[in-house]
């Protein structure tokens, strides 16, 4: 669940990019009057912006030749800052100026970037108007594009609880290798014994030894495969390949300590414990099983998102 990589943000952004482009233009049309960037503080026009878009994080003006001629309007938590830091900028440069005028067009958008303020991926939505004394003026929304793919999916509360959802999963991948920790240390104790006292030891302990080990191993790589999944990855839980791979991972696990349980079983009804040979077949045919379901719901899963995604293509080409 960690924050979503660059790679992903603009993957996201290219799969809505058509709903993305009709938001922003609602938001330049509401910010169509020049004259609101007069007192902007108290303008309820900017106020309403801030709360209900979290993702928009910087607007300002520029004249006919791409200078700033507005302080900045820094949107943070709802609401609506000045910060005279931008004015008398020379933008001219910019691509959200220079996209107007080789396109002309009265709105421009631009692709992704990497933001000089915030520092993560930016988009900036252009649109010319005319002010009170007839002259061109450009009015340009910075947006946080992560915080808008968020919004747009509706993970913007779960990103909230994220914090909280981490520490949870700390704590049980934590016990889990403490877990880990006390198996390992059984281990360590019975190879000593089956070193220093080998003669009154149980013909069977070499196999007990293997089976805690591979307990541990099960337990540890289910841990790490929380850690990894739950905390240090971002998880896109929209995605069903998300979710397959995580039951994959855990599965596969579970198919490797059953796989290596059933084969000691098998190895100590070869030494004469012939109870064990009917809970070694058991074993052995619930490895097949769970092989062959995993495989059809892999397939199966890798199918769907595939029909999925096209179905996704294809609405977002009718609507482009």
């Amino acid at each position: 669940m960690a924050a979503m990589s660059f790679l992903s943000v603009i993957e996201r952004y290219h799969e809505h990019e058509s709903v993305i482009h009709e938001l922003l233009d609602s938001i330049l049309l509401g910010l169509s009057d020049a004259s609101i960037f007069q007192n902007p503080t108290s303008d309820k026009v900017f106020n309403e912006l801030a709360r209900s878009y979290p993702f928009v994080q910087l607007l300002y003006l520029l004249d006919e030749n791409g200078t700033q001629v507005s302080d900045n309007l820094v949107v943070s938590k709802g609401k609506v800052k000045l910060s005279d830091k931008g004015r008398d900028i020379d933008r001219s440069h910019r691509p959200y100026f220079t996209g107007l005028a080789e396109q002309d067009s009265t709105r421009y958008i631009t692709s992704p970037y990497l933001s000089n303020t915030g520092g993560g991926l930016c988009v900036s939505a252009s649109r010319q108007l005319l002010n009170a004394n007839s002259q061109r003026v450009i009015v340009v929304v910075d947006i946080n594009l992560t915080h808008l793919i968020e919004f747009m999916m509706g993970d913007s509360a779960r990103r909230k609880m994220t914090p909280i959802f981490k520490t949870v999963y700390c704590f049980i991948v934590l016990g889990l290798f403490v877990l880990v920790s006390v198996l390992m240390w059984t281990v360590v104790a019975d190879i000593y014994r089956l070193l220093v006292e080998p003669a009154q030891n149980d013909p069977l302990l070499p196999f007990g030894i293997i089976i805690f080990l591979t307990l541990a191993l099960a337990i540890f790589d289910l841990g790490k495969t929380i850690l990894e999944e739950e905390v240090l990855m971002h998880k896109d839980i929209f995605r069903h390949s998300s979710t397959r791979r995580t039951i994959t991972r855990f599965i596969s696990t579970i198919l490797i300590a059953i796989s290596i349980e059933a084969l000691l079983t098998m190895f100590k009804a070869s030494l004469g414990e012939k109870q064990y040979i009917e809970p070694a077949i058991m074993m052995m045919l619930a490895v097949v099983g769970l092989l062959v379901g995993l495989g059809i719901y892999v397939y199966l899963g890798a199918k769907a998102e595939q029909l999925l995604t096209q179905n996704q293509q294809q609405k977002f080409n009718r609507l482009s």
